[in-house]
């Protein structure tokens, strides 16, 4: 009996063996791939630009402020407009100054004459002393008076001209021309000359003034670009600077790049670039905040890789997989700089003709087989065409 049970048990194992082979699958089912979506890298010349933030600032600002003391008899300009330089801003009771200047006017007539007195005594003894009429101590003295006559005509004439300045400055005019604030002061106001606080302020903000921020390590890494070669430029030409508003609309018109502030802040670690931009809309403000894009130049050899892509570890490096020879997905760590649109800036880890595994590589690990199938992105980084997965129908069917 004993042999018997054993013969059964055989039997059973053997049984059990054989249903356990049929049901492995064997043939193109035990050999499927995972479908995944590649396109071919080619380089190309990319443009590089550089992001950064800043505010507006006023082209020019002129803060108005009386030269001469008196009471505010009119203001001639409206607030938040825009004036001319030169235009009259405010009138100053002028009364004691228009005094002042003819009281000056007489004293220059009064010194011309005294000269003209002094001037024919001395040439009258000049000829009596060639006769020996007079002595030559006369002469002298005639001569001495003559000079002090000519020295006090001149003081009176200096003196016409600050009563002419001081009456000129009675009236307040633009010194350049732009946008006027909201006046200090109103029509009775006493104000004094050079006064702490300004009458009003003139903004000029056509062109106007961006001031952006950057650190001192992305100009070093800028500046490495440039020394090395890997970023190119055309000699004399500016740099062009796009701009966008607070609420992302683009500035049309485009500026350009005046100068970068070769300090770096001590406790900021950071300098300025200030770019100028045409304003003839007003609607560029100072002190509005913007974002700027600044055209640094071209890398000559560089991929555009589509962000969807590209993942990164917890190193923070940048990986994509690229499909090998042999039809395996390796993954390959990239050097990124910067982005253009959709795509990331490449500029090493990958070689043109690589196949770049763009759709289907999230469930993928290095090494793993893989059927490509070219694919395309549009602009807006979407894959158009569709793996053969989504159309082909199930295997076994």
């Amino acid at each position: 009996m004993n042999w018997v049970r054993k013969i059964g048990v055989f039997t059973l194992v053997v049984l059990l063996a054989a249903c356990s082979q049929e049901q492995q699958p064997t043939g193109p089912r035990a050999a499927a791939k995972i479908e995944v979506g590649y396109i071919e890298l080619k380089s190309q010349p990319v443009p590089q630009t550089l992001e950064l933030r800043g505010r507006v600032v006023a082209f020019a600002t002129a803060e108005v402020r009386p030269q001469v003391n008196g009471i505010v008899r009119s203001i001639a300009f409206a607030e938040g407009r825009e004036v001319k330089a030169g235009d009259i801003l405010y009138q100053i009771d002028d009364a004691t100054f228009r005094a002042t200047v003819a009281a000056a006017e007489a004293a220059v007539k009064k010194a011309e004459a005294a000269t003209v007195s002094a001037k024919t005594t001395y040439e009258r003894n000049k000829a009596l002393a060639e006769t020996k009429a007079v002595s030559e101590q006369t002469v002298e003295d005639a001569r001495s008076t003559l000079l002090q006559a000519q020295a006090s005509e001149e003081a009176a004439k200096a003196d016409l001209e600050i009563a002419r300045i001081d009456l000129g400055n009675a009236t307040i005019r633009a010194p350049i021309g732009g946008m006027i604030g909201v006046s200090s002061v109103s029509v009775g106001a006493l104000v004094t000359a050079n006064q702490t606080a300004a009458l009003a302020t003139i903004r000029q903000i056509d062109p106007v003034y961006v001031d952006l921020v950057d650190t001192s390590a992305n100009f070093l890494r800028i500046r490495e670009a440039f020394e090395t070669g890997r970023l190119e430029r055309k000699q004399g030409v500016p740099m062009s600077a796009g701009l966008t508003l607070e609420n992302g609309t683009p500035y049309k018109p485009k500026g350009e790049v005046s100068l970068a502030d070769m300090v770096v802040g001590q406790t900021t670690g950071t300098f300025t670039v200030r770019a100028k931009f045409a304003n003839p809309e007003r609607i560029l403000i100072p002190g509005m905040f913007v974002s700027a894009s600044i055209e640094l130049g071209t890398l000559a050899n560089a991929f555009l890789v589509p962000q969807r892509a590209v993942t990164r570890g917890d190193d923070g490096k940048a990986t994509v997989f690229i499909v090998s020879a042999d039809e395996k997905a390796v993954r390959t760590e990239i050097d990124t700089d910067g982005t253009s649109g959709n795509d990331w800036i490449v500029t090493a880890g990958i070689k043109a003709g690589d196949r770049l595994i763009v759709d289907g590589f999230q469930s993928l690990s290095d090494g793993l087989a893989v059927t490509p199938v070219l694919a395309t992105i549009d602009s807006d980084g979407v894959v158009e065409q569709k793996l053969a997965t989504e159309t082909a129908p199930e295997a076994g069917k």
